[in-house]
């Protein structure tokens, strides 16, 4: 038992989360490639990938392994993405670490995501039973592009109110 529930109920706790998490955090990107900050899609983004990685050290007979370093990183990342909006106000250089952190948090949600459905879903198993097989790997690597690409993106248009990216003097022109 964890936190009260039986291991089925923790785990369906802990896949909910990180399924808020994942929507969350994709509306949060949608914004900022638009140049808007969703205040309260980014609060539930935030806590929701912080509940995840927490959630996931929970587990009983947990190792060091891939998933144990995943929520270290997503952690780590976190702390610089949370203080670069709540503490420094996204000012100067915070701007860009809380786009890379909460950028990388997201890209870590969505990987174990692939992951646990190769490995779960009757439909996706037989394309990739050892997750080395080209379906699975294509779909890592047409996400991770996606993140990279959008990630550019968001770096380049997202601005706190207010405030515009100066080039040479002058405002930049949007993307």
């Amino acid at each position: 038992m964890t936190l009260g529930l039986s291991l089925s109920a923790f785990t369906t706790l802990h896949v909910i989360i990180s399924l808020v998490a994942i929507a969350a955090g994709l509306a949060v990107f949608y914004g900022m490639v638009r140049g808007q900050r969703m205040a309260r899609w980014t609060e539930a983004f935030l806590l929701a990938t912080v509940l995840t990685s927490v959630t996931g050290f929970m587990f009983p007979d947990i190792k060091v392994g891939p998933p144990f370093i995943f929520g270290v990183i997503s952690l780590i990342v976190l702390v610089g993405a949370i203080a670069g909006l709540y503490l420094y106000r996204l000012a100067g250089a915070w701007r860009l670490i809380y786009v890379i952190g909460a950028l990388v948090a997201l890209y870590l949600n969505v990987v174990v995501l692939i992951v646990q459905s190769f490995q779960k879903l009757p439909l996706l198993q037989p394309l990739a039973p050892t997750q080395s097989e080209p379906p699975f790997l294509a779909v890592q690597l047409v996400v991770m592009a996606a993140f990279i690409w959008f990630g550019y993106l968001a770096g380049r248009r997202f601005y706190p109110a207010g405030r515009t990216p100066v080039v040479t003097g002058r405002p930049a022109v949007p993307l």
